[in-house]
This record gives structure tokens, C-alpha cells and sequence, in this order.
């Protein structure tokens, strides 16, 4: 007979404790019956694979994180015949633009349950294979490459054994994916902001015509102006290089060419920050005289130009995220190709008051 416990209550008597609790470590099986579905749907749902509604997928992920469930990922390697980590390449040892970029990956990676092994290329293309051979060994599941400037580069290699997805950077193969912001869309909608606060005499100021995006961005802002049925202030873009020692020269010559300007597109937050120093300088006021508006919503400098600056964000955080979500697509065997671009953002600040 059992001994009584404390309460008077044997142990013969006491509810049984659930399976998990009994061995100490949750099972799959004990996630699924928690969430009343099937073994197969909660590894759907935690690898991050098609054919479960976000629904299931969070009422999957609920019953996890409330059981303590962490799946064994070397089983899953074993099972699956895969990594469940993904490598990330970049040429962008500054960051400005692969660290977004990385971040935004690294959401959507986390829900199919993915770790992520960053590279830097540096620029080098010996450096950059080496790490390609690298990853391959450590056989990952698939590559993200991204850089700091979006013209074509060259692809990584034909007839690669895992899925490569670009980002902020584009593959000179039509039938690669690449995700790059719309830097068109981004200028057309900084000119329209203007255009709405009521300026009509707009001038651009922009970085190397040899860069894909500058020539992009003027592009739109053209567009928006013709539009409207304006013209650019002065004669066309000046394009420079992207500092802010160009934005104060630049300055200069668009007061020169466009002594009635009243507002002025910049094709970067640090062209645009040097604009602004130079006209306080030569005694126009920001924004009553003249509206500024940049590119890129570096914040350490848009926020704190004076005044702040109103500027065009290329969302780059998207950008890392829907290069994941098609990059597990691939490896889930639904590769896309071609490019797909994502909208830029507008972010007002005291630079553009109308």
C-alpha cells in the first residue's frame, strides 16, 4: 500500500503528470497533440515550409514555446539531409547597408528555424570564393549575397548545388533572384512629397552617374516633374560623388545655375547634409527658403542635420526579408528568378515643412 502524502492524498491517488513532464523533455508528438494537429504540420511549421496557414503555424509555434519544445537540429539533419543554416556573403565591410539587410534576413530565417554564417568578401573575389568553398563544406542550404550598390555583378558560379538569392545586389544572370529597393519609385516619390508641399522649382543633386542607383533616382524625379509639368531647376542633375564635401560645392553651383530654386532632391543623406551646411552658409534658410530632401534615412546624419532631414528610406530591413522568405522557397524547390524590387518609405522631418 502507498504511504499517504501530506496532504492525506496517496500517491496512487495524484493526477498523473503529462508524458513530457514525466520524462522531463518535450517531444514533437507533445507539441502536436498541445496544438491538435499532426506530427507533419508541426515540422511544416517549424522548419518554415509551404502548406500550413500562419494560423496553424502560430498556434504550432504557441504550443513550443509553452512546452518548452527546442528541436533537435541534429536530428533534423539527419532526417532531412540538411543544415538548417544559411550563409550570408557581402562585400560591405562598413555595414551602412548589409547590416539592414542582415537583420531582415535573420527574422525571416528564424522562423524556419535557420542560423545564419555571415561572411565578409571585402571587395575581393579570391576572398569572396574562398568563402563560397567554405560554406559549401559546412553544406548549408543556400546563400544570400549582398552588397553595398545594386548593378549587376557577376554570379557566383553556373550550376550551383544550393539556392542563391541577391540582395542589394543584383546577379548579371536574368535567371538569378535578386531583391533590390526601387530607387526609381524612391526619387518619384521624394519630388511628388516636394511638389505637394507647393515647391515648384526643384533642382537634384546626386552621387556618380556611373552608379546604377543615382541614375535610377533621377530617373524618377524626373518623371515626377514631368508629371506635374515642371522642369528641373538649373541644368539637370549635377551628379558628384557621394560626400558631403560635393553636397556644399553642389550647393553652390545649383544657386548659380537656379538662383530661384525652392527645394532641392538629394540622391544621399550625406550629399544632402553637406547641401544644407553650405546654404545656411550663403543665407538661405532651411526649410522656409529652400525644402531639402535626401536618400538613404541614415538617421546619425538625418537626424541630426539641422534641422532634421526628411529623407527617402530604401527599407532594407524588407529587402533581407523577402530575400530569405524566397531564398526558403528555393530550398523548399520553389525557386523564383528575375528581380523584385521593394518600395521605398518616406520619412518627414523639419527640412521639408511646407
Amino acid at each position: 500500500m502507498s504511504e499517504p502524502s501530506e496532504g492525506g492524498q496517496s500517491a496512487s491517488d495524484a493526477p498523473a503528470l503529462p508524458a513530457h513532464r514525466r520524462r522531463g523533455v518535450p517531444t514533437i508528438g507533445d507539441v502536436a497533440a498541445l496544438a491538435g494537429v499532426s506530427i507533419g504540420t508541426v515540422s511544416k511549421s517549424l522548419n518554415g515550409r509551404q502548406g500550413v496557414s500562419n494560423q496553424t503555424r502560430s498556434k504550432v509555434q504557441e504550443a513550443a514555446e509553452a512546452l518548452g519544445f527546442h528541436s533537435n537540429a541534429l536530428a533534423q539533419s539527419l532526417l532531412t539531409g540538411r543544415s538548417f543554416t544559411v550563409g550570408l556573403i557581402t562585400n560591405d565591410s562598413f555595414g551602412r547597408f548589409s547590416i539592414p539587410v542582415m537583420l531582415g534576413a535573420e527574422d525571416a530565417l528564424q522562423t524556419g528555424q535557420m542560423a545564419v554564417l555571415l561572411c565578409d568578401g571585402r571587395d575581393d573575389p579570391i576572398r569572396e570564393q574562398h568563402y563560397v568553398r567554405t560554406l559549401l563544406a559546412r553544406r548549408v542550404d543556400g546563400i544570400i549575397v549582398t552588397g553595398r550598390r545594386t548593378d549587376p555583378r557577376p554570379p557566383l558560379n553556373a550550376g550551383f548545388p544550393v539556392p542563391i538569392v541577391y540582395a542589394m545586389s543584383e546577379s548579371a544572370n536574368p535567371e538569378d533572384a535578386s531583391v533590390l529597393p526601387d530607387d526609381e519609385g524612391g526619387g518619384r516619390l521624394a519630388v511628388e512629397y516636394l511638389i505637394a508641399t507647393g515647391r515648384t522649382r526643384i533642382g537634384h543633386v546626386t552621387g556618380p552617374a556611373n552608379f546604377r542607383a543615382a541614375r535610377l533616382r533621377a530617373a524618377g524625379a524626373k518623371a515626377a516633374l514631368e508629371g506635374a509639368g515642371l522642369a528641373m531647376a538649373g541644368d539637370g542633375p549635377l551628379h558628384g560623388v557621394w560626400s558631403e564635401e560635393w553636397g556644399r560645392q553642389a550647393a553652390s553651383i545649383m544657386l548659380r545655375q537656379a538662383p530661384d530654386v525652392d527645394a532641392i532632391f538629394c540622391g544621399s543623406d550625406q550629399i544632402a547634409r553637406g547641401v544644407s551646411e553650405a546654404l545656411r552658409e550663403l543665407g538661405r534658410k532651411v526649410p522656409d527658403d529652400i525644402a531639402l530632401i535626401g536618400f538613404d534615412n541614415w538617421t546619425v546624419i538625418a537626424e541630426a542635420s539641422r534641422p532634421p532631414l526628411t529623407t527617402i528610406d530604401m527599407n532594407l530591413t524588407e529587402v533581407g526579408r523577402t530575400a530569405a522568405r524566397l531564398l526558403l522557397a528555393a530550398i523548399d524547390g520553389h525557386a523564383a528568378h528575375g528581380t523584385h524590387l521593394v518600395p521605398c518609405q518616406l520619412v518627414a522631418r523639419e527640412s521639408t515643412r511646407a
